[in-house]
């Protein structure tokens, strides 16, 4: 008798999730170069999957099912309710079944980003993630819907902000689902001013460039997780937004030199996409970049 095919899942390879899902998903985050972590947002039709198993720790957030009946390793699950957590450990074997119109966010956080957020104070070789099929965590649960969103309306321009909310989820594994307790080292009091100067210069020296959380980190040698915390401390608005608050800044100043195209302005603080620079500085001054420029 020949042993039945597990077939393994990699996020990290766009394509991966065909070969048990009947549909692409709607969408992914492959397109846009998120770091660390990988989301995607599915609406599939009823399906019946082989035995799968995912390399990567991997969560899935439930937001409707047509039937009430699920399966997962043999068992039916008949209790279903929109905001149900699965959170799978990599290269745990599960076979799904859905009854019915199936919408779901898969969001896989990569071991090197576990590894990466809380070095300092984990064994990440002894870490190990339980399992738990239809359990309910907000946090979760937020965090996944805020991603999507984040995919939905900025796309290229979200990678700090995925970056930072994966670094937070990771976190938030580790203490919560590992199999021993873990407890993961708080700081207060903020970044050493001189640590936050280097940080602040790297900033507004690259904001033509796509910035990670974790090259931000590097510039002073911490991990992410630590980076955010202190940093949020020191300045009252998380990496991102901070990135963010200093590009609209720059993008002002631009605006002064009517040279400059919107559209060179937009690379020159490191958006992308013009729309969503026009959305972001909208959402800072209550204008429109043209409007402001005009009233200059």
């Amino acid at each position: 008798m020949q042993n039945k095919k597990t077939f393994s899942i990699d996020f990290q390879k766009s394509d991966a999730i065909k070969q048990i899902l009947p549909c692409a998903p709607v969408l992914s985050s492959h397109t846009v170069g998120w770091q660390g972590v990988h989301l995607e947002y599915h609406r599939q039709p009823a399906h019946d999957t082989p035995d799968y198993s995912f390399p990567h720790n991997t969560i899935t957030i439930g937001l409707g099912y047509k039937a009430k009946e699920f399966g997962v390793n043999g068992r039916i699950y008949k209790d279903f309710v929109p905001g149900n957590i699965g959170i799978i450990p990599a290269n745990y074997e599960i076979k799904t079944q859905a009854y019915g119109n199936a919408e779901f966010i898969l969001l896989a956080v990569e071991p090197s980003k576990m590894a990466f957020t809380a070095y300092e104070s984990i064994d990440i070789d002894r870490l190990e993630i339980l399992p738990q099929i239809f359990g309910f965590d907000p946090l979760i649960y937020q965090i996944g819907l805020e991603l999507k969103k984040e995919l939905e309306t900025t796309g290229v321009d979200s990678c700090i902000y995925a970056e930072s909310m994966a670094t937070a989820l990771a976190v938030h594994l580790i203490k919560r689902y590992s199999a021993q307790p873990q407890a993961i080292k708080e700081f207060t009091d903020g970044l050493p001013k001189y640590k936050l100067r280097e940080v602040i210069t790297h900033i507004n020296e690259c904001l033509d460039q796509n910035l990670t959380l974790a090259e931000l980190a590097a510039v002073i040698q911490i991990s992410p997780h630590y980076f955010a915390t202190l940093f949020k401390q020191s300045t009252g608005l998380a990496p991102h937004q901070y990135v963010t608050k200093c590009r609209i800044e720059k993008a002002k100043q631009l605006l002064r030199c009517k040279e400059l195209t919107i559209l060179e302005v937009s690379q020159q603080v490191g958006f992308v996409s013009p729309s969503h620079f026009a959305k972001v500085f909208r959402k800072y001054t209550t204008t429109t970049p043209k409007i402001y420029r005009n009233g200059l």
